[in-house]
């Protein structure tokens, strides 16, 4: 996977809209202090909170992680990951910047420029043998695995096989590895706003493409977008997969009381706007409702078989929807048939019932507003005498707990240890339980 600067010539050390590298050697430093380093944000401090990214200007991993930082969380959370890195020669820096009338933390990395290409395999495996909280691991690896299927797609190969670039490759990693820690130190819910396109090309190490990116929109699939108005990149491969992987849900602002804003400014000057991405953190306000209003999307149909549902379920999940289900129903005449519906949030609603109006033989849909109220959730790898196994932890902290090793991945290592799925999930269980 190539980097490459908005202008169209290639960029050898990362996206022009975030990095601006000066490589060198010497020890990693913080760099100046941000406007928050006199009041660190302690650990877990967001439990229970909203962590919003408004991203006007886009959002890149360098500009997430100096938007956090900026935020209050430790310089010392992303050091320590970067020093588990298996990378000699990574050298960090923070410091503050001015984006236009703004106050910004700015954030970079430099390193030896040799450095060999890494697959996603490779970085995946890369990955587990670091001494990673099991959170940020997951995290990162959620992350990379977006962007390599991304990059698989536009490439037409397995993620496994997706090269990224010799330089680019350290930037991402150390982008989202960063950007899980901050995350996890956080420890808060994370809703975003609509992502900003950018338009033009840019020269690759594949030749011209598009902007956006082919690989940011297959990371964005799902996610709402507009067009910004602005030639060059706004939104990066690694910022695209980063946000659509943690965000939970995309509004222009939620209903909250901010308590404390950092801002991560990019290196690029743009024409209308400054180069910053702005977080938030805050508590939910006392008229915020404890549900989430979202749309019920349905159609009722009579001619369908039972693999064309099957497919048409699956279709809108792909498509953005929360859920999607059949139920059996009479229908005029005693004739049986099927009610077909999807949950989706209100943005993902007419994505969803184009797809229901495609992959189904009715003429019509029904939109019904329902409000929904959720579970904080998070993912946590767990290590089993059988693997790593995905476990997602939801209602933490509340009389709702629920812990669900994730099946696939279950079954993935029942058929390699030749033992019955059940005692994968029993053990994915215990060694949760075990951690607490």
């Amino acid at each position: 996977m190539a980097k490459t600067s908005p202008s169209g010539e290639p960029a050898a050390h990362g996206h022009a809209h975030g990095h601006g590298h000066a490589h060198g050697h010497g020890h990693s430093e913080g760099g100046l202090p941000s406007k928050n380093r006199a009041r660190p944000l302690e650990a877990g401090a967001g439990r229970g909170k909203t962590l919003f990214f408004d991203t006007p200007s886009g959002v890149a991993g360098d500009m997430t992680i100096a938007a956090l930082l900026d935020l209050g969380v430790p310089w010392e959370v992303v050091q320590g990951v970067v020093d588990q890195l298996p990378i000699p020669g990574i050298v960090i820096q923070q410091s503050a910047v001015m984006r236009g009338a703004i106050g910004a933390t700015h954030f970079s990395v430099s390193f030896p420029p040799e450095q060999p290409r890494r697959s996603f395999r490779e970085i995946r495996e890369l990955l587990r043998a670091c001494a990673l909280d099991q959170e940020v691991l997951a995290m990162s690896l959620d992350i990379f695995q977006r962007l390599a299927e991304a990059e698989a797609e536009v490439h037409r190969i397995s993620a496994d096989e997706v090269q990224f670039h010799e330089v680019g490759a350290v930037d991402a990693i150390v982008d989202v590895v960063g950007a899980a820690a901050c995350l996890s130190h956080v420890g808060a819910r994370v809703l975003s706003s609509p992502l900003p396109m950018g338009s033009g090309s840019v020269m690759s190490e594949h030749g011209v493409l598009p902007l956006p990116a082919p690989a940011t929109v297959n990371c964005l699939a799902g996610v709402p977008t507009y067009a910004a108005g602005v030639q060059g990149e706004l939104v990066t491969p690694t910022g695209a997969a980063i946000i659509a992987t943690v965000a939970e849900s995309f509004v222009t602002w939620p209903s909250f009381v901010p308590e404390r804003v950092g801002w991560g400014a990019g290196t690029r000057t743009l024409p209308d706007r400054p180069n910053a991405l702005r977080v938030a953190l805050g508590a939910s306000s006392q008229e915020r409702p404890s549900v989430l209003s979202h749309t019920v999307v349905e159609a009722t149909v009579d001619d369908m078989t039972g693999e064309l549902a099957a497919h048409a379920l699956s279709a809108l999940l792909l498509a953005g929807a929360v859920d999607a289900w059949a139920t059996p129903v009479v229908m005029k005449k005693g004739r049986p048939g099927l009610v077909i519906s999807a949950l989706a949030s209100v943005e993902r609603a007419g994505a969803v019932a184009d797809v229901l109006l495609r992959e189904t033989s009715t003429i019509g849909v029904r939109f019904s507003e329902v409000s929904r109220r959720e579970l904080e959730r998070r993912v946590v790898q767990i290590d089993t005498d059988f693997g790593p196994i995905p476990v997602k932890v939801s209602g933490e902290g509340s009389d709702f707990l629920e812990v669900k090793p994730e099946f696939d991945a279950c079954v993935e290592a029942s058929r390699r240890h030749g033992v019955p799925v059940r005692m994968v999930v029993d053990a994915a269980r215990a060694s949760w339980a075990a951690r607490r």
